[in-house]
Protein backbone atom coordinates (compact mmCIF):
# COMPACT_ATOMS: atom_id res chain seq x y z
CA UNK A 1 0.00 0.00 0.00
CA UNK A 2 2.79 2.54 0.68
CA UNK A 3 4.26 1.62 -2.72
CA UNK A 4 0.90 2.31 -4.36
CA UNK A 5 0.63 5.74 -2.71
CA UNK A 6 4.22 6.51 -3.69
CA UNK A 7 3.59 5.60 -7.31
CA UNK A 8 0.52 7.81 -7.62
CA UNK A 9 2.54 10.65 -6.12
CA UNK A 10 5.40 10.04 -8.57
CA UNK A 11 3.02 10.07 -11.54
CA UNK A 12 1.65 13.42 -10.38
CA UNK A 13 5.20 14.72 -9.85
CA UNK A 14 6.10 13.87 -13.45
CA UNK A 15 3.05 15.71 -14.78
CA UNK A 16 3.82 18.81 -12.72
CA UNK A 17 7.56 18.75 -13.46
CA UNK A 18 7.36 18.52 -17.25
CA UNK A 19 4.46 20.99 -17.43
CA UNK A 20 6.48 23.53 -15.41
CA UNK A 21 9.57 22.92 -17.52
CA UNK A 22 7.59 23.41 -20.75
CA UNK A 23 6.34 26.78 -19.48
CA UNK A 24 9.84 27.77 -18.40
CA UNK A 25 11.94 26.44 -21.30
CA UNK A 26 9.71 26.34 -24.38
CA UNK A 27 7.66 29.52 -24.17
CA UNK A 28 9.67 31.43 -26.79
CA UNK A 29 8.71 29.07 -29.64
CA UNK A 30 12.25 28.28 -30.85
CA UNK A 31 11.85 24.55 -30.32
CA UNK A 32 10.54 21.96 -32.76
CA UNK A 33 9.11 18.60 -31.64
CA UNK A 34 10.29 15.31 -33.11
CA UNK A 35 6.88 14.07 -34.28
CA UNK A 36 5.15 10.79 -33.39
CA UNK A 37 6.84 9.13 -30.39
CA UNK A 38 6.36 5.55 -29.17
CA UNK A 39 6.38 5.11 -25.37
CA UNK A 40 7.05 1.53 -24.20
CA UNK A 41 6.76 1.24 -20.44
CA UNK A 42 7.43 -1.60 -17.95
CA UNK A 43 5.15 -3.51 -15.61
CA UNK A 44 6.98 -2.70 -12.36
CA UNK A 45 5.86 0.97 -12.36
CA UNK A 46 2.70 0.69 -14.48
CA UNK A 47 1.48 4.19 -13.61
CA UNK A 48 4.51 6.33 -12.77
CA UNK A 49 6.87 5.44 -15.63
CA UNK A 50 3.96 5.15 -18.08
CA UNK A 51 2.75 8.65 -17.12
CA UNK A 52 6.25 10.13 -17.00
CA UNK A 53 7.09 9.07 -20.55
CA UNK A 54 3.79 10.38 -21.89
CA UNK A 55 4.04 13.67 -19.99
CA UNK A 56 7.53 14.46 -21.30
CA UNK A 57 6.68 13.59 -24.91
CA UNK A 58 3.48 15.65 -24.86
CA UNK A 59 5.14 18.60 -23.12
CA UNK A 60 7.71 18.71 -25.93
CA UNK A 61 4.86 18.91 -28.47
CA UNK A 62 4.99 15.35 -29.80
CA UNK A 63 2.08 13.01 -30.44
CA UNK A 64 2.24 9.81 -28.41
CA UNK A 65 1.55 6.14 -29.10
CA UNK A 66 1.76 4.45 -25.70
CA UNK A 67 2.30 0.70 -25.38
CA UNK A 68 2.16 -0.47 -21.77
CA UNK A 69 3.67 -3.75 -20.62
CA UNK A 70 1.46 -6.70 -21.55
CA UNK A 71 1.12 -7.58 -17.83
CA UNK A 72 -0.34 -4.19 -16.81
CA UNK A 73 -2.73 -2.77 -19.46
CA UNK A 74 -5.59 -1.93 -17.06
CA UNK A 75 -3.72 0.69 -15.03
CA UNK A 76 -2.41 2.21 -18.27
CA UNK A 77 -5.91 2.35 -19.74
CA UNK A 78 -7.21 4.15 -16.67
CA UNK A 79 -4.32 6.64 -16.81
CA UNK A 80 -5.02 7.43 -20.48
CA UNK A 81 -8.74 7.80 -19.73
CA UNK A 82 -7.96 10.34 -17.00
CA UNK A 83 -5.57 12.28 -19.27
CA UNK A 84 -8.21 12.46 -22.01
CA UNK A 85 -10.79 13.64 -19.49
CA UNK A 86 -8.33 16.31 -18.32
CA UNK A 87 -8.11 17.73 -21.84
CA UNK A 88 -5.33 15.91 -23.66
CA UNK A 89 -6.65 15.55 -27.25
CA UNK A 90 -7.50 12.01 -28.25
CA UNK A 91 -5.53 12.56 -31.47
CA UNK A 92 -2.42 13.43 -29.45
CA UNK A 93 -2.42 10.37 -27.18
CA UNK A 94 -3.40 6.82 -28.05
CA UNK A 95 -2.82 3.61 -26.11
CA UNK A 96 -2.08 0.38 -27.96
CA UNK A 97 -1.98 -2.62 -25.61
CA UNK A 98 -0.42 -5.89 -26.70
CA UNK A 99 2.77 -7.89 -26.71
CA UNK A 100 6.16 -6.52 -27.63
CA UNK A 101 6.74 -8.83 -30.56
CA UNK A 102 3.45 -7.84 -32.23
CA UNK A 103 2.20 -4.37 -31.29
CA UNK A 104 5.59 -3.07 -30.07
CA UNK A 105 7.45 -4.29 -33.13
CA UNK A 106 4.84 -2.84 -35.52
CA UNK A 107 4.96 0.56 -33.82
CA UNK A 108 8.75 0.79 -33.85
CA UNK A 109 8.88 -0.26 -37.52
CA UNK A 110 6.35 2.35 -38.66
CA UNK A 111 7.82 4.89 -41.07
CA UNK A 112 6.19 7.87 -39.31
CA UNK A 113 7.86 7.24 -35.94
CA UNK A 114 10.54 9.78 -34.97
CA UNK A 115 11.43 8.60 -31.50
CA UNK A 116 11.11 5.71 -29.05
CA UNK A 117 11.09 5.92 -25.25
CA UNK A 118 11.70 2.62 -23.52
CA UNK A 119 12.16 1.28 -20.00
CA UNK A 120 12.97 -2.41 -19.66
CA UNK A 121 15.72 -4.92 -20.30
CA UNK A 122 19.09 -4.18 -21.91
CA UNK A 123 18.46 -6.91 -24.50
CA UNK A 124 15.22 -5.31 -25.74
CA UNK A 125 16.87 -1.88 -25.79
CA UNK A 126 19.59 -3.22 -28.09
CA UNK A 127 16.92 -4.75 -30.33
CA UNK A 128 15.17 -1.36 -30.52
CA UNK A 129 18.47 0.28 -31.43
CA UNK A 130 18.91 -2.18 -34.29
CA UNK A 131 15.38 -1.55 -35.60
CA UNK A 132 15.83 2.23 -35.61
CA UNK A 133 19.36 2.12 -37.06
CA UNK A 134 18.18 1.63 -40.65
CA UNK A 135 16.32 4.97 -40.75
CA UNK A 136 17.13 8.65 -40.34
CA UNK A 137 14.85 11.64 -39.92
CA UNK A 138 14.23 14.40 -42.44
CA UNK A 139 17.37 16.20 -41.17
CA UNK A 140 19.60 13.22 -41.86
CA UNK A 141 19.96 12.45 -38.14
CA UNK A 142 19.55 9.13 -36.34
CA UNK A 143 16.12 8.55 -34.82
CA UNK A 144 15.83 9.29 -31.09
CA UNK A 145 16.00 6.40 -28.63
CA UNK A 146 15.76 7.01 -24.89
CA UNK A 147 16.33 3.72 -23.07
CA UNK A 148 16.40 3.17 -19.32
CA UNK A 149 17.46 -0.38 -18.49
CA UNK A 150 18.58 -2.42 -15.49
CA UNK A 151 21.63 -2.58 -13.27
CA UNK A 152 23.87 -4.80 -11.18
CA UNK A 153 23.48 -2.32 -8.35
CA UNK A 154 25.90 -2.47 -5.43
CA UNK A 155 26.09 -0.98 -1.95
CA UNK A 156 29.55 -0.55 -0.45
CA UNK A 157 29.64 -0.66 3.37
CA UNK A 158 32.83 0.06 5.31
CA UNK A 159 33.65 -0.60 8.97
CA UNK A 160 32.70 2.91 10.07
CA UNK A 161 29.04 2.45 9.08
CA UNK A 162 26.30 2.10 11.68
CA UNK A 163 25.13 -1.55 11.37
CA UNK A 164 21.54 -0.87 12.45
CA UNK A 165 21.13 1.75 9.76
CA UNK A 166 22.85 -0.45 7.19
CA UNK A 167 20.45 -3.33 7.85
CA UNK A 168 17.39 -1.09 7.62
CA UNK A 169 18.53 0.45 4.33
CA UNK A 170 19.60 -2.91 2.88
CA UNK A 171 16.22 -4.48 3.63
CA UNK A 172 14.38 -1.64 1.89
CA UNK A 173 16.81 -1.47 -1.04
CA UNK A 174 16.90 -5.21 -1.75
CA UNK A 175 13.45 -6.50 -0.81
CA UNK A 176 10.95 -3.63 -1.10
CA UNK A 177 8.62 -4.32 -4.04
CA UNK A 178 9.99 -7.89 -3.87
CA UNK A 179 13.21 -6.56 -5.40
CA UNK A 180 11.39 -5.68 -8.62
CA UNK A 181 12.85 -2.20 -9.06
CA UNK A 182 15.58 -1.40 -11.57
CA UNK A 183 17.27 0.56 -8.77
CA UNK A 184 17.12 -2.33 -6.27
CA UNK A 185 20.22 -3.47 -4.42
CA UNK A 186 21.69 -6.65 -5.96
CA UNK A 187 25.21 -6.86 -4.47
CA UNK A 188 26.03 -5.92 -0.87
CA UNK A 189 29.77 -5.31 -0.48
CA UNK A 190 30.73 -5.61 3.20
CA UNK A 191 34.13 -4.78 4.66
CA UNK A 192 35.39 -8.00 6.24
CA UNK A 193 35.79 -6.39 9.69
CA UNK A 194 32.01 -5.98 10.16
CA UNK A 195 30.61 -8.57 7.74
CA UNK A 196 29.70 -11.26 10.29
CA UNK A 197 27.90 -8.83 12.58
CA UNK A 198 25.94 -7.15 9.78
CA UNK A 199 24.94 -10.48 8.22
CA UNK A 200 23.76 -11.82 11.58
CA UNK A 201 21.53 -8.76 12.03
CA UNK A 202 20.38 -8.93 8.40
CA UNK A 203 19.25 -12.56 8.74
CA UNK A 204 17.33 -11.57 11.86
CA UNK A 205 15.58 -8.75 10.02
CA UNK A 206 14.68 -11.10 7.17
CA UNK A 207 13.00 -13.45 9.65
CA UNK A 208 10.76 -10.59 10.79
CA UNK A 209 9.47 -9.56 7.38
CA UNK A 210 6.10 -10.91 6.31
CA UNK A 211 5.36 -12.43 2.92
CA UNK A 212 1.80 -12.02 1.64
CA UNK A 213 -0.75 -10.26 -0.56
CA UNK A 214 0.23 -6.60 -0.99
CA UNK A 215 -3.19 -5.20 -0.06
CA UNK A 216 -2.68 -6.25 3.60
CA UNK A 217 -1.06 -3.78 5.96
CA UNK A 218 1.09 -6.41 7.66
CA UNK A 219 2.70 -7.49 4.37
CA UNK A 220 6.32 -6.51 3.77
CA UNK A 221 7.03 -8.53 0.61
CA UNK A 222 4.46 -9.26 -2.09
CA UNK A 223 4.63 -11.62 -5.08
CA UNK A 224 6.83 -11.43 -8.14
CA UNK A 225 5.11 -10.52 -11.39
CA UNK A 226 4.38 -13.97 -12.90
CA UNK A 227 5.27 -17.65 -12.96
CA UNK A 228 7.99 -17.20 -15.58
CA UNK A 229 9.78 -14.64 -13.42
CA UNK A 230 9.42 -16.86 -10.34
CA UNK A 231 10.94 -19.86 -12.09
CA UNK A 232 13.91 -17.83 -13.35
CA UNK A 233 14.65 -16.51 -9.84
CA UNK A 234 14.29 -19.95 -8.26
CA UNK A 235 16.63 -21.43 -10.87
CA UNK A 236 19.27 -18.80 -10.08
CA UNK A 237 19.09 -19.53 -6.35
CA UNK A 238 19.16 -23.29 -6.93
CA UNK A 239 22.19 -22.96 -9.23
CA UNK A 240 24.23 -21.05 -6.64
CA UNK A 241 23.12 -23.45 -3.89
CA UNK A 242 24.35 -26.34 -6.03
CA UNK A 243 27.71 -24.56 -6.25
CA UNK A 244 27.93 -24.73 -2.42
CA UNK A 245 27.23 -21.04 -1.93
CA UNK A 246 25.78 -20.05 1.45
CA UNK A 247 22.06 -19.38 0.75
CA UNK A 248 19.76 -18.07 3.50
CA UNK A 249 15.98 -17.84 3.21
CA UNK A 250 13.83 -17.14 6.25
CA UNK A 251 10.87 -19.35 7.14
CA UNK A 252 8.09 -17.02 5.97
CA UNK A 253 5.35 -19.66 5.69
CA UNK A 254 5.84 -19.57 1.91
CA UNK A 255 3.72 -22.65 1.21
CA UNK A 256 0.78 -21.32 3.20
CA UNK A 257 0.94 -17.94 1.47
CA UNK A 258 1.01 -19.53 -1.99
CA UNK A 259 -1.86 -21.87 -1.17
CA UNK A 260 -4.11 -19.14 0.26
CA UNK A 261 -3.46 -16.33 -2.23
CA UNK A 262 -2.43 -18.06 -5.45
CA UNK A 263 0.31 -15.53 -6.19
CA UNK A 264 3.87 -16.16 -7.37
CA UNK A 265 5.71 -15.70 -4.09
CA UNK A 266 9.43 -15.91 -3.49
CA UNK A 267 10.96 -15.80 -0.01
CA UNK A 268 13.77 -13.19 0.08
CA UNK A 269 17.18 -14.84 -0.35
CA UNK A 270 20.63 -13.88 0.91
CA UNK A 271 23.55 -15.49 -0.95
CA UNK A 272 27.26 -15.11 -0.22
CA UNK A 273 29.51 -15.08 -3.28
CA UNK A 274 33.20 -15.76 -3.69
CA UNK A 275 33.50 -13.46 -6.70
CA UNK A 276 31.43 -10.92 -8.57
CA UNK A 277 32.08 -12.94 -11.72
CA UNK A 278 29.52 -15.47 -10.47
CA UNK A 279 26.80 -12.99 -11.47
CA UNK A 280 26.36 -13.04 -15.23
CA UNK A 281 23.10 -11.05 -15.42
CA UNK A 282 20.67 -9.04 -13.32
CA UNK A 283 18.34 -11.13 -11.15
CA UNK A 284 15.08 -9.19 -11.01
CA UNK A 285 13.60 -10.29 -7.70
CA UNK A 286 14.14 -10.50 -3.92
CA UNK A 287 17.67 -11.94 -4.07
CA UNK A 288 20.60 -10.20 -2.38
CA UNK A 289 24.17 -11.27 -3.09
CA UNK A 290 26.93 -10.55 -0.57
CA UNK A 291 30.59 -9.96 -1.34
CA UNK A 292 33.20 -9.43 1.38
CA UNK A 293 36.24 -7.19 0.84
CA UNK A 294 39.29 -6.00 2.75
CA UNK A 295 39.87 -2.30 3.28
CA UNK A 296 42.84 -2.19 0.91
CA UNK A 297 40.80 -3.94 -1.78
CA UNK A 298 38.39 -1.02 -2.27
CA UNK A 299 40.00 0.25 -5.53
CA UNK A 300 39.92 -3.27 -7.01
CA UNK A 301 36.30 -3.69 -5.87
CA UNK A 302 35.31 -0.56 -7.81
CA UNK A 303 37.14 -1.89 -10.86
CA UNK A 304 35.20 -5.16 -10.65
CA UNK A 305 31.88 -3.35 -10.29
CA UNK A 306 32.62 -1.18 -13.34
CA UNK A 307 33.63 -4.28 -15.30
CA UNK A 308 30.01 -5.49 -15.18
CA UNK A 309 29.21 -2.66 -17.62
CA UNK A 310 26.21 -1.43 -15.63
CA UNK A 311 25.97 2.02 -14.10
CA UNK A 312 22.51 2.68 -12.65
CA UNK A 313 22.56 3.02 -8.84
CA UNK A 314 25.11 2.62 -6.06
CA UNK A 315 24.84 2.90 -2.29
CA UNK A 316 27.61 3.95 0.09
CA UNK A 317 27.50 3.51 3.85
CA UNK A 318 30.43 5.20 5.56
CA UNK A 319 31.03 7.94 8.10
CA UNK A 320 34.45 8.79 6.67
CA UNK A 321 34.30 11.63 4.17
CA UNK A 322 37.52 10.54 2.46
CA UNK A 323 36.00 7.13 1.68
CA UNK A 324 32.79 8.65 0.36
CA UNK A 325 34.74 11.07 -1.85
CA UNK A 326 37.06 8.30 -3.07
CA UNK A 327 34.10 6.24 -4.29
CA UNK A 328 31.95 9.03 -5.74
CA UNK A 329 34.83 10.52 -7.74
CA UNK A 330 35.58 7.16 -9.36
CA UNK A 331 32.12 5.65 -9.77
CA UNK A 332 30.64 5.88 -13.27
CA UNK A 333 27.15 5.51 -11.84
CA UNK A 334 24.05 7.55 -12.62
CA UNK A 335 22.57 7.72 -9.10
CA UNK A 336 24.61 7.44 -5.89
CA UNK A 337 23.01 7.26 -2.45
CA UNK A 338 25.07 7.93 0.67
CA UNK A 339 24.02 6.65 4.11
CA UNK A 340 20.45 5.98 3.00
CA UNK A 341 18.50 3.42 0.95
CA UNK A 342 18.93 3.21 -2.84
CA UNK A 343 15.31 3.28 -4.02
CA UNK A 344 12.58 5.85 -4.50
CA UNK A 345 14.24 8.60 -6.57
CA UNK A 346 12.13 11.77 -6.41
CA UNK A 347 11.29 13.68 -9.61
CA UNK A 348 13.25 16.93 -9.87
CA UNK A 349 15.22 16.12 -6.71
CA UNK A 350 17.09 12.96 -7.72
CA UNK A 351 16.85 12.81 -11.54
CA UNK A 352 16.98 9.10 -12.35
CA UNK A 353 18.89 7.17 -15.00
CA UNK A 354 22.12 5.31 -15.57
CA UNK A 355 24.93 4.91 -18.06
CA UNK A 356 26.73 2.08 -19.80
CA UNK A 357 24.49 -0.99 -20.03
CA UNK A 358 22.00 0.78 -17.75
CA UNK A 359 20.70 3.27 -20.29
CA UNK A 360 21.26 6.01 -22.81
CA UNK A 361 20.30 9.01 -20.69
CA UNK A 362 19.10 11.64 -20.19
CA UNK A 363 17.76 11.27 -16.66
CA UNK A 364 13.99 11.06 -16.15
CA UNK A 365 12.71 13.88 -13.98
CA UNK A 366 15.81 15.93 -14.78
CA UNK A 367 16.57 19.12 -16.74
CA UNK A 368 17.74 17.46 -19.98
CA UNK A 369 15.02 14.86 -20.57
CA UNK A 370 12.45 17.15 -22.23
CA UNK A 371 15.05 18.53 -24.66
CA UNK A 372 16.00 15.08 -25.93
CA UNK A 373 12.45 14.94 -27.32
CA UNK A 374 13.04 17.99 -29.51
CA UNK A 375 14.96 18.39 -32.76
CA UNK A 376 18.54 19.43 -32.11
CA UNK A 377 19.04 22.75 -33.82
CA UNK A 378 21.21 25.78 -33.34
CA UNK A 379 21.06 26.99 -29.74
CA UNK A 380 17.70 25.30 -29.03
CA UNK A 381 18.71 23.73 -25.74
CA UNK A 382 20.73 26.67 -24.52
CA UNK A 383 17.85 29.09 -25.01
CA UNK A 384 16.02 27.08 -22.36
CA UNK A 385 15.92 28.72 -18.96
CA UNK A 386 16.62 25.56 -16.98
CA UNK A 387 19.67 24.63 -19.03
CA UNK A 388 20.92 28.20 -19.34
CA UNK A 389 20.82 28.54 -15.55
CA UNK A 390 22.92 25.39 -15.19
CA UNK A 391 25.38 26.42 -17.92
CA UNK A 392 25.88 29.78 -16.22
CA UNK A 393 28.06 27.98 -13.67
CA UNK A 394 31.39 28.62 -15.36
CA UNK A 395 33.81 25.73 -15.88
CA UNK A 396 37.31 26.21 -14.54
CA UNK A 397 39.95 27.83 -16.74
CA UNK A 398 42.00 24.64 -16.47
CA UNK A 399 39.11 22.51 -17.81
CA UNK A 400 38.75 24.69 -20.91
CA UNK A 401 42.47 25.40 -21.44
CA UNK A 402 42.81 23.11 -24.51
CA UNK A 403 39.81 24.82 -26.14
CA UNK A 404 41.25 28.26 -25.35
CA UNK A 405 44.59 27.27 -26.89
CA UNK A 406 42.82 25.92 -29.99
CA UNK A 407 40.81 29.14 -30.25
CA UNK A 408 43.98 31.26 -30.14
CA UNK A 409 45.67 29.03 -32.72
CA UNK A 410 42.69 29.32 -35.08
CA UNK A 411 43.03 33.08 -34.96
CA UNK A 412 46.76 33.11 -35.61
CA UNK A 413 48.62 30.29 -37.30
CA UNK A 414 45.61 28.54 -38.77
CA UNK A 415 44.33 31.33 -40.99
CA UNK A 416 46.59 30.29 -43.84
CA UNK A 417 46.39 26.56 -43.08
CA UNK A 418 42.75 25.72 -42.43
CA UNK A 419 39.73 26.70 -44.56
CA UNK A 420 37.08 28.61 -42.62
CA UNK A 421 39.43 29.19 -39.67
CA UNK A 422 37.57 32.40 -38.77
CA UNK A 423 34.24 30.55 -38.51
CA UNK A 424 35.88 27.82 -36.43
CA UNK A 425 37.33 30.40 -34.07
CA UNK A 426 33.86 31.90 -33.69
CA UNK A 427 32.56 28.44 -32.76
CA UNK A 428 35.34 27.99 -30.18
CA UNK A 429 34.60 31.37 -28.58
CA UNK A 430 30.90 30.60 -28.48
CA UNK A 431 31.48 27.21 -26.86
CA UNK A 432 33.71 28.72 -24.17
CA UNK A 433 30.85 31.05 -23.25
CA UNK A 434 28.16 28.40 -23.01
CA UNK A 435 30.06 25.23 -22.05
CA UNK A 436 28.15 23.31 -19.35
CA UNK A 437 31.31 21.46 -18.27
CA UNK A 438 31.67 21.59 -14.51
CA UNK A 439 28.00 22.11 -13.67
CA UNK A 440 27.68 21.02 -10.04
CA UNK A 441 24.63 22.25 -8.21
CA UNK A 442 22.30 21.42 -5.34
CA UNK A 443 18.71 20.53 -6.20
CA UNK A 444 15.86 21.21 -3.75
CA UNK A 445 15.10 18.49 -1.23
CA UNK A 446 13.95 17.79 2.32
CA UNK A 447 15.78 18.88 5.45
CA UNK A 448 18.48 16.40 6.41
CA UNK A 449 19.25 15.45 2.82
CA UNK A 450 21.60 17.02 0.26
CA UNK A 451 20.90 16.34 -3.42
CA UNK A 452 23.76 17.12 -5.77
CA UNK A 453 23.46 17.16 -9.57
CA UNK A 454 26.50 17.41 -11.81
CA UNK A 455 27.64 17.06 -15.40
CA UNK A 456 30.90 15.24 -16.12
CA UNK A 457 32.89 14.47 -19.30
CA UNK A 458 31.48 11.48 -21.13
CA UNK A 459 34.86 10.11 -22.23
CA UNK A 460 36.61 9.55 -25.59
CA UNK A 461 34.57 10.67 -28.61
CA UNK A 462 35.07 9.18 -32.08
CA UNK A 463 35.23 12.03 -34.64
CA UNK A 464 34.52 11.25 -38.30
CA UNK A 465 34.80 13.79 -41.12
CA UNK A 466 36.39 14.11 -44.54
CA UNK A 467 37.49 17.73 -44.32
CA UNK A 468 39.91 19.29 -41.86
CA UNK A 469 37.53 22.13 -41.05
CA UNK A 470 34.71 19.70 -40.13
CA UNK A 471 37.13 17.72 -37.97
CA UNK A 472 38.25 20.87 -36.15
CA UNK A 473 34.62 21.91 -35.64
CA UNK A 474 34.04 18.56 -33.94
CA UNK A 475 37.21 18.99 -31.90
CA UNK A 476 35.96 22.32 -30.54
CA UNK A 477 32.81 20.63 -29.27
CA UNK A 478 34.70 17.68 -27.80
CA UNK A 479 37.07 19.97 -25.91
CA UNK A 480 34.18 22.13 -24.68
CA UNK A 481 32.99 19.06 -22.74
CA UNK A 482 36.40 18.04 -21.42
CA UNK A 483 36.58 14.89 -23.54
CA UNK A 484 39.32 13.18 -25.55
CA UNK A 485 38.93 13.15 -29.36
CA UNK A 486 39.58 9.92 -31.29
CA UNK A 487 40.70 10.41 -34.91
CA UNK A 488 41.23 7.71 -37.51
CA UNK A 489 44.89 7.58 -38.50
CA UNK A 490 45.12 8.63 -42.16
CA UNK A 491 47.95 10.30 -44.11
CA UNK A 492 45.79 13.40 -44.50
CA UNK A 493 45.35 13.71 -40.74
CA UNK A 494 48.94 13.65 -39.53
CA UNK A 495 50.02 17.05 -40.97
CA UNK A 496 47.01 18.70 -39.33
CA UNK A 497 47.70 16.98 -36.00
CA UNK A 498 51.36 18.03 -36.02
CA UNK A 499 50.41 21.67 -36.70
CA UNK A 500 48.16 21.83 -33.63
CA UNK A 501 49.52 23.21 -30.34
CA UNK A 502 50.90 20.56 -27.93
CA UNK A 503 48.11 21.20 -25.40
CA UNK A 504 45.57 20.29 -28.09
CA UNK A 505 47.55 17.34 -29.48
CA UNK A 506 47.42 15.73 -26.03
CA UNK A 507 43.62 15.66 -26.30
CA UNK A 508 43.63 13.64 -29.55
CA UNK A 509 44.16 9.90 -29.92
CA UNK A 510 45.02 8.50 -33.36
CA UNK A 511 43.81 4.96 -34.12
CA UNK A 512 44.11 2.82 -37.23
CA UNK A 513 40.67 1.28 -36.84
CA UNK A 514 37.52 2.21 -34.94
CA UNK A 515 37.79 -1.02 -32.96
CA UNK A 516 41.33 -0.20 -31.76
CA UNK A 517 40.27 1.85 -28.74
CA UNK A 518 37.39 2.58 -26.41
CA UNK A 519 35.04 5.51 -27.12
CA UNK A 520 31.74 6.69 -25.61
CA UNK A 521 30.11 8.69 -28.42
CA UNK A 522 30.34 9.42 -32.15
CA UNK A 523 30.47 12.82 -33.88
CA UNK A 524 30.31 12.87 -37.64
CA UNK A 525 29.80 15.15 -40.62
CA UNK A 526 28.24 12.87 -43.23
CA UNK A 527 25.40 12.36 -45.65
CA UNK A 528 22.31 10.28 -44.86
CA UNK A 529 23.80 7.04 -46.21
CA UNK A 530 26.91 7.25 -44.05
CA UNK A 531 24.86 8.18 -40.97
CA UNK A 532 22.67 5.12 -41.51
CA UNK A 533 25.71 2.88 -41.92
CA UNK A 534 27.24 4.19 -38.69
CA UNK A 535 23.95 3.71 -36.81
CA UNK A 536 23.81 0.12 -38.04
CA UNK A 537 27.44 -0.43 -37.01
CA UNK A 538 26.71 0.90 -33.51
CA UNK A 539 23.66 -1.36 -33.19
CA UNK A 540 25.81 -4.40 -33.96
CA UNK A 541 28.65 -3.38 -31.67
CA UNK A 542 28.53 -5.15 -28.26
CA UNK A 543 28.19 -3.06 -25.14
CA UNK A 544 26.10 -0.01 -24.29
CA UNK A 545 23.98 2.08 -26.67
CA UNK A 546 26.20 5.02 -27.65
CA UNK A 547 25.09 8.47 -28.84
CA UNK A 548 25.48 9.36 -32.51
CA UNK A 549 25.55 13.09 -33.33
CA UNK A 550 25.54 13.87 -37.05
CA UNK A 551 25.64 16.98 -39.21
CA UNK A 552 25.76 17.42 -43.02
CA UNK A 553 29.26 17.85 -44.50
CA UNK A 554 30.45 21.44 -44.25
CA UNK A 555 27.88 22.43 -41.61
CA UNK A 556 29.51 24.71 -39.05
CA UNK A 557 26.73 26.86 -37.63
CA UNK A 558 27.48 27.73 -33.97
CA UNK A 559 25.54 25.64 -31.47
CA UNK A 560 24.42 22.99 -33.94
CA UNK A 561 25.65 20.08 -31.85
CA UNK A 562 23.95 19.31 -28.56
CA UNK A 563 26.76 19.58 -26.01
CA UNK A 564 24.67 17.91 -23.33
CA UNK A 565 24.93 14.59 -25.15
CA UNK A 566 28.73 14.66 -24.76
CA UNK A 567 28.41 14.81 -20.98
CA UNK A 568 27.12 12.36 -18.40
CA UNK A 569 24.72 13.23 -15.61
CA UNK A 570 25.20 12.13 -12.03
CA UNK A 571 22.93 12.55 -9.01
CA UNK A 572 24.28 12.12 -5.47
CA UNK A 573 21.79 11.97 -2.58
CA UNK A 574 23.35 12.25 0.88
CA UNK A 575 21.62 11.64 4.19
CA UNK A 576 23.31 14.51 6.04
CA UNK A 577 21.80 13.46 9.38
CA UNK A 578 23.56 10.08 9.36
CA UNK A 579 27.22 10.94 9.97
CA UNK A 580 26.83 11.28 13.75
CA UNK A 581 29.60 13.80 14.31
CA UNK A 582 33.03 14.47 12.84
CA UNK A 583 33.75 10.95 11.62
CA UNK A 584 36.80 12.17 9.68
CA UNK A 585 38.66 11.87 13.01
CA UNK A 586 38.38 8.09 12.53
CA UNK A 587 40.70 8.29 9.51
CA UNK A 588 43.54 10.20 11.22
CA UNK A 589 46.86 8.45 10.89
Amino acid sequence: LPNAVGEVREAIDFLHYYAAQARHDLHDGHHQPLGPVVCISPWNFPLAIFSGQIAAALAAGNTVLAKPAEQTPLIAAQAVRILHEAGIPVAALQMLPGTGDTVGAALVAHAAIRGVMFTGSTQVARWLQAQLATRVNERGQALTLIAETGGQNAMIVDSSALPEQVVSDVMASAFDSAGQRCSALRVLCLQEDIADRVLHMLRGAMREWQLGPPDRLQTDVGPVIDQEALEAIELHVATLRACDRDVFQADTALAAVQANSGGCFMAPALIELNSLKELVQEVFGPVLHVLRYQRDELPELLTQLHATGYGLTMGIHSRIDETIDFITERARIGNIYVNRNMIGATVGVQPFGGEGLSGTGPKAGGPLYLHRLLHAQADTSLRAGTLRDLASKRPSEEALLPLQVLCDWLGEAALALVPHADALQEEARYLMQISPLGVDCTLPGPTGEANRYRLLPKGPVLCLARSASDLLYQLCNVLACGNQAVWLDHPSRRPLLLQLPPEVQQCITLVRDMADTHWEAVLMHADRTDVTEMAEYLSERPGPILPLLALPPGWRQPGSLNLWRLLREQSIAVNTAAAGGNASLMSLG
